[in-house]
């Protein structure tokens, strides 16, 4: 699928326009750890593993996990081929600039800014997650410490966990600041945690649980806690269900979105984009199977009315307090990672769609601070865009899965209208050194029916009555939001003066703008064209 590029990375993101800016410090190991933890298993799959307990059981978790798993292979497949030809930070509205053809402006922009409302809620829902985690984890050891699985009735527990929530966007905020070196190493650390904590809990539970469900119950028992009981019901609340999966399936764009600080992009990006995908399918199955057979089953709606902290009612019936809280910390760990990540590609996106001048107050979104060689304003912009997001929570506590499903309708509306305008480009599309030959066209094909399905599916009611204020899915609002704004915004101004992605200048104003950079004591790489 691959060859060698022949032109080096810099001399790539001059022919597109741009300057390197950004810090290319990058292995392809690095890029692919970015969207491996963002994936992350353990914050995706066990923050929203009680919405799979409730919307079908262990049977969603189970036979959904693969089931989404392999179609989000295929469109992981499909991105990858169009990464190759273009990889730049601006990722996915680039594309479908690039594209679009005569409509590739207006293609661009709505494309940034469902791209712009995924980044910002898959990092409010990594975060939010690891706020439960964390609430969770210390009302174990401080009696007085709200406990979230009174978070439906007790507004004193849900501000708790907003205010959790603040500190740790806080923290990544500062963590991504210091610049992408830091960032790479903790992600490369992060893949290894990931993996070995994946290792440690399915061993743990297989080895010291009290129970250990059938096969039968792991991979068969339908559950429905939702109060739908119309006629099909049973096949809707599991296709609803199929958002614990696909939400754990985002993100894997921030391997594009980070091409720009990548050695061998045209490559690297590609290949961390697929494999992030592949090595989280195997990998979260059996992180599931053993967390699903180690349920107590006398206790399921307990464990499953815990919200986002589910997993760790399950691990304390399964191995007491003291092993749980073990288990616990693990988990947070991988949070704490994913969230940091999230806001690293988050960043990069609204930094490559402000230079473009598309985002309201674009040249302060679009400063880099010349010391770190990191875009700071867009860093906090991403932070601040997310913990925004949550606050819904304050008053209606299932407003997380709302979040998710933000995140989920958002990222793939993004994901799937390049690959779809990549399939209307036929021939006339450039390949890069990474592509899928033959293959492209029926891989790209079920790659846009996929996404168009899903993102029907995830904007209906999740649970009955549905139009009640505190079961409300405000996912659909906030999709509409987007759809008025970023429509709105265009046919009114936009469309007079954005014609897409706008090159920063010549090869001499380009070579201006790194020296001034390199002025600062932040060299560009080595290799670089210097006229």
């Amino acid at each position: 699928m691959s060859v060698q590029s022949e032109s080096s990375d810099v001399e790539t993101l001059h022919r597109m326009g741009y300057a390197q800016e950004l810090m290319r410090r990058m292995s392809g190991f690095s890029n692919f750890a970015v969207s491996f933890t963002i994936i992350s298993i353990l914050a995706g799959c066990l923050t929203l593993y009680y919405f799979g307990m409730t919307n079908g059981g262990p049977a969603v978790i189970t036979l959904g996990w693969p089931l989404v798993g392999i179609m989000v292979v295929l469109v992981g497949l499909a991105m990858a081929e169009v990464c190759s030809s273009y990889p730049t930070a601006g990722g996915l509205y680039y594309w479908a600039a690039k594209l679009g053809g005569k409509s590739s402006a207006g293609w661009s922009w709505i494309t940034g800014w469902f791209n712009l409302l995924g980044q910002v809620a898959v990092t409010a829902g990594i975060d939010f997650g690891l706020a439960f985690f964390v609430n969770y984890f210390l009302s174990l050891f401080i009696g007085s410490w709200p406990s979230p699985l009174n978070a439906g009735t007790d507004l004193r527990s849900r501000l708790s966990i907003i205010g959790v929530y603040a500190v740790v966007l806080f923290v990544h905020g500062l963590i991504n600041t210091f610049g992408v070196t830091l960032v790479a190493r903790l992600n490369d650390i992060s893949v290894w945690w990931h993996i070995a904590g994946v290792v440690i809990i399915v061993g743990v539970l297989f080895l010291f649980s009290k129970y250990h469900q059938s096969p039968s119950y792991v991979f068969t028992k339908f559950v429905n806690l939702t109060g739908f009981s119309f006629a099909g019901a049973s096949i809707f609340v599991f296709l609803t269900g199929l958002l614990m999966a696909q939400y754990t399936f985002t993100g894997y764009d921030a391997s594009a979105h980070m091409t720009e600080e990548t050695h061998n992009a045209a490559i690297s990006g590609p290949r961390g984009i697929v494999w992030s995908i592949v090595i989280s399918l195997i990998a979260g199955w059996i992180l599931l199977i053993g967390v699903t057979q180690a349920i107590n089953d006398a206790d399921y709606a307990t464990a499953a009315g815990a919200a986002g902290a589910a997993p760790a009612v399950i691990f304390i019936d399964a191995i007491g307090k003291n092993g749980a809280a073990l288990l616990l910390l693990i988990v947070i760990g991988a949070q704490f990672y994913c969230g940091m990540s999230s806001v690293t590609a988050n960043s990069r996106m609204i930094y490559a769609f402000s230079r473009d001048g598309a985002v309201p107050g674009s040249e302060f979104w679009h400063r880099i601070n010349k010391r770190t060689r990191t875009p700071t304003n867009s860093i906090w912009f991403a932070a601040v865009g997310a913990f925004i997001l949550g606050l819904p929570y304050l008053w209606n506590p299932t407003a997380y899965a709302a979040v998710t499903s933000i995140a989920v309708i958002g990222l793939y509306i993004a994901y799937g209208i390049p690959i779809l305008l990549r399939r209307l480009a036929g021939d006339k599309f450039q390949r890069g050194p990474w592509h899928l030959g033959q293959w492209s066209g029926i891989v790209g094909w079920i790659a846009v029916v996929w996404i168009a399905f899903i993102a029907i599916l995830f904007v209906l009611p999740q649970a009955a009555p549905g139009t009640n204020f505190t079961t409300f899915n405000y996912a659909p609002v906030a999709v509409a939001v987007v759809l008025i704004f970023a429509g709105g915004y265009w046919f009114l101004s936009a469309k007079n003066w954005f014609k897409g992605p706008k090159v920063q200048g010549s090869t001499d104003e380009l070579a201006r703008i790194e020296a001034e950079l390199e002025a600062v004591g932040t060299p560009i790489p080595a290799g670089a064209p210097s006229s």
